[in-house]
């Protein structure tokens, strides 16, 4: 069964410096009928204008992965770390008993565009942890590459959940191909572009719930870079 979330049908809202959109029920946003899919609990996809963000805040007890598609974003927490992320960086922070951070477009001049997902973990009460890896375009060019999971694999950053997260850059026509072990779920993010996944249109923004698929087609019918979540 593949399930489709038009894009348009996520919770949206617009706040002059932020432009925002919710896959599941966040903040303002409840519904019922959306608030996670497995262990995956929240996709935000976020637009912040040049000098702009979000203050210091705090979160308990989640897997929060954060995956740049244009600009900079400016990463800073309680735990020491500075970082600024930009395209195919990718960066897991483990809020585990508690920990504090703030994100902000740096630029005077560049929108920053990301999304921000959240997992929830395998287990309360972790050590707060913070990770980041670096894919070059070769590593996410017409493939599936993965950006983090369980064992940290391939170079990705480690969720203390089990559930692998790929990204795949593909060229107009391209075709990829992931096969779900029995049990298995998944879940289609379209970042950019448009793609059919089993046969089913997907356009930017839009998602899909997979479950009793054996596997996840994904032809690009233009430029594209889409996420793939395999969940328990």
């Amino acid at each position: 069964m593949i399930d489709v979330r038009p894009a348009a049908s996520r919770g949206h809202g617009q706040h002059g410096w932020l432009d925002t959109w919710h896959t599941f029920s966040f903040a303002e946003y409840q519904d019922p009928a959306h608030m996670q899919f497995r262990a995956l609990r929240v996709i935000n996809e976020d637009r912040v204008q040049p000098g702009q963000g979000f203050g210091a805040h705090g979160h308990r007890d989640m897997e929060i992965l954060t995956w740049v598609l244009e600009g900079e974003l400016a990463h800073e927490d309680s735990m020491g770390h500075r970082q600024g992320l930009r395209p195919g960086s990718s960066q897991a922070m483990s809020a585990g008993t508690g920990v504090r951070h703030s994100e902000f477009n740096g630029s005077d001049s560049e929108l920053v565009h990301f999304l921000q997902i959240w997992i929830l973990p395998d287990r309360a009460g972790r050590k707060p942890g913070y990770q980041e890896a670096a894919f070059p375009d070769t590593a996410l060019r017409n493939r599936l590459g993965l950006i983090a999971g369980r064992d940290g694999a391939e170079g990705s950053v480690v969720l203390h959940q089990d559930v692998e997260v790929r990204v795949a850059r593909l060229d107009p026509g391209a075709s990829v191909r992931h096969a779900f072990a029995p049990g298995r779920h998944g879940y289609v993010q379209v970042a950019k572009g448009a793609v059919t996944l089993n046969g089913h249109p997907l356009a930017a923004g839009d998602g899909a719930a997979l479950s009793g698929e054996a596997e996840a087609m994904l032809v690009a019918a233009e430029a594209s870079e889409v996420l793939l979540f395999d969940l328990a």
